[in-house]
């Protein structure tokens, strides 16, 4: 009896190694099957933080590129540092909030480069503070910009995709998308309903040939807290949230994700959950939902409270505090220099 329990699980280790060596293989040939060298790619929000690492890689594959963002002279700056790494790269402003800009911008991309081969849903907003000085603008705002934005832009590309039975989508959402954060209301609450929309699509669109890949990212150091908009005690809540975006144990690297991103378009991923923190934490909420809201109540409790400036709001670089920047955001004031986020003598002053 022995023999054949140890028969049964070598057979069985050796099933198991067999499936995972296949299954490695296969997402080894679909990456590199596929190429973006020559490939026309609209990134939007490509002027700093994520979206421009992502854009340096993407120039570097040998995309032809096309980046938008609202503000121009960041803009100008992403110009600039794309530029370094040669190719085709079309910098475009746009209000991707705006129907009809975004129906301009593509027309302008497909002017210059053709049809769109990929789309990049990366443009975002992040408001930070309690629901208490949360107003139902902000909540309009979130959804705009992660919501309504890529759903206008996968319209305006789609006749192509269509037309040429191909086409990558991918939908930057994130970890709020699957757990609800707490002081993250409306930005949670607008990613929730970019999953429900990405994931919708790729089942829709794949007869036409067109895949669709949500990617969930957990915390990135790219330095996006200096950019993000803070309420109530705006200190105490830019504190918090920029030193748990610094942290290495508990945050990815902004050259790293963008690269797991980019082969997960590649690949045609239906879904990509970046780090492990967050692979833990949306595959413990799908076991225990109960439990996860009972501790997210509890992690509210050790929040800042209400007062300080209120429904007001200021953004992280007008919101220094004693704690930040620190030692302990070394790491994410660091890519904020680097990624366009903030100028580099800001930090000193």
């Amino acid at each position: 009896m022995g023999d054949i329990q140890q028969n049964s699980l070598a057979l069985l280790a050796l099933g198991i190694g067999l499936l995972l060596t296949a299954q490695w293989s296969l997402r080894w040939w679909r990456e590199r099957s596929y190429t973006l060298s020559g490939k026309t790619v609209l990134l939007t929000g490509g002027s700093r933080g994520l979206g421009l690492v992502m854009a340096r890689q993407l120039v570097r594959e040998g995309a032809h590129l096309a980046i938008c963002a609202r503000n121009l002279e960041e803009l100008e700056r992403a110009q600039l540092d794309l530029e370094r790494y040669g190719g085709s790269v079309l910098t475009v402003p746009c209000d991707v909030s705006d129907q009809v800009q975004v129906e301009q911008l593509v027309r302008t991309v497909r002017e210059h480069f053709g049809p769109i081969d990929v789309l990049i849903n990366n443009a975002g907003i992040i408001q930070v503070g309690p629901m208490e000085v949360m107003t139902l603008d902000d909540y309009e705002e979130a959804m705009k910009i992660h919501f309504w934005a890529p759903l206008y832009t996968t319209y305006a590309v789609l006749p192509d995709m269509r037309e040429q039975q191909a086409g990558r989508i991918v939908n930057i959402s994130s970890i709020g998308g699957k757990v609800s954060v707490p002081h993250l209301l409306p930005y949670s609450a607008s990613k929730f309903a970019l999953v429900g929309l990405s994931e919708g699509l790729r089942a829709e669109l794949a007869q036409h040939g067109v895949t669709v890949t949500t990617v969930c990212p957990g915390l990135m150091r790219t330095g996006s807290p200096h950019n993000a908009l803070f309420k109530g005690r705006h200190r105490a809540e830019y504190t918090w949230f920029s030193i748990s975006d610094s942290l290495p144990l508990i945050s990815m690297g902004a050259e790293k994700a963008a690269r797991q991103i980019i082969a997960a378009c590649k690949r045609g991923d239906a879904e990509v959950i970046l780090s492990l923190p967050a692979q833990v934490g949306a595959k413990f909420h799908g076991l225990f939902p109960g439990v996860t809201a009972e501790l997210l109540s509890w992690v509210n409790r050790l929040l800042p409270g209400i007062g300080g400036i209120g429904s007001d709001r200021l953004q992280g670089k007008d919101s220094y505090s004693s704690q930040s920047p620190s030692v302990l955001t070394t790491l994410s004031d660091q890519a904020a220099e680097r990624n366009n986020e903030i100028a580099a003598t800001q930090l000193e002053e």
